[in-house]
């Protein structure tokens, strides 16, 4: 397709509950009501119906979708790997997620990801490119430099510009799911770098404090919904893995409008501390999110 085509672990005490304070993006602002909670944490089910869940305690996706909006659903696709390695988002949550938003009254939904492997392959052997379709959405490319346009990033310590691809900066909506699993990088990968996959120029992160470089992006352009996929992780050999042994079903997911404190639940449920993330430490000093769980108004359900 060109570019004119398309032009073992618990919850426990590690996620405790406090007072509400909000953050969001552009949907949310633009939402009826305020949302209930911080975070919205799932265990027990498939991933489509612990997000079913998940998004009624948030007040449904018309909370974040209007008629007639473009959305944008960001996963990981990044590897050419199969569901059942947690390399890359599941394609089952991907398409409840779709159908959400279509059912909210979204005009056009697309899906796609800057990959590390071969796109066609990573899109296909994923399950994503075809679940997404089933499901409506357009699966569009991002595996040229012309789909991407340069920005500026205001406040950014070491990253001061970077290029988007341009379904994000026409999107009305952004949703973004990554899948929580090992990076030799960063310890964790979940909802911050995640956006390593919306800019063209990626290999400037890694060459230049990927954890500053991380933490100066997520305050360019937050996500107005951030979806967590732990139902499989991999918790070792990160971020491709080796084999199935590299995975532990979890059959968690994790919900809220704060990227910050999304992947801090996100660390405690990988067993670690938020602050031994050093991306998850800049991004909250630098006003990006919250990180202090113990303060936050959390929902928790098992199904």
């Amino acid at each position: 397709m060109d570019r004119r085509t398309f032009v073992k672990q618990t919850f426990g005490a590690s996620i405790a509950a406090g007072s509400l304070l909000g953050s969001g993006g552009v949907a949310r602002l633009l939402a009826a009501a305020p949302i209930p909670y911080d975070l919205v944490a799932v265990k027990g089910g498939a991933p489509d119906a612990m997000f079913d869940r998940a998004i009624e305690q948030l007040g449904g996706m018309r909370a974040f979708v209007r008629k007639g909006s473009k959305v944008v659903v960001k996963p990981n696709i990044g590897w050419d790997v199969g569901p059942e390695r947690a390399g890359n988002t599941n394609p089952r949550l991907v398409a409840r997620i779709v159908e959400h938003c279509f059912n909210a009254g979204a005009k056009e939904v697309y899906v796609f990801d800057h990959t590390c492997e071969d796109p066609r392959r990573t899109y296909r052997t994923s399950g994503i490119e075809e679940s997404a379709k089933a499901a409506g959405a357009k699966v569009a490319p991002a595996y040229s430099d012309s789909y991407y346009q340069a920005v500026t990033i205001t406040g950014g310590k070491v990253m001061k510009e970077a290029r988007v691809h341009e379904l994000i900066l026409g999107s009305d909506v952004f949703i973004n799911v990554p899948i929580l699993k090992d990076h030799g990088s960063t310890r964790v990968t979940a909802s911050m770098k995640n956006l390593m996959g919306i800019v063209w120029d990626r290999r400037f992160w890694h060459k230049n404090d990927v954890h500053q470089c991380i933490a100066d992006f997520a305050g360019y352009r937050k996500p107005d919904l951030n979806v967590v996929d732990a139902y499989l992780v991999m918790k070792q050999n990160g971020p491709r893995g080796v084999s199935t042994d590299d995975v532990l079903t979890m059959k968690t997911q994790l919900v809220s409008t704060d990227m910050v404190a999304i992947d801090a639940a996100a660390a405690k449920l990988f067993g670690l501390s938020p602050d031994d993330i050093e991306y998850i430490t800049m991004a909250a000093a630098q006003g990006v999110g919250r990180k202090d769980l113990d303060k936050m108004t959390i929902k928790r359900m098992t199904l």
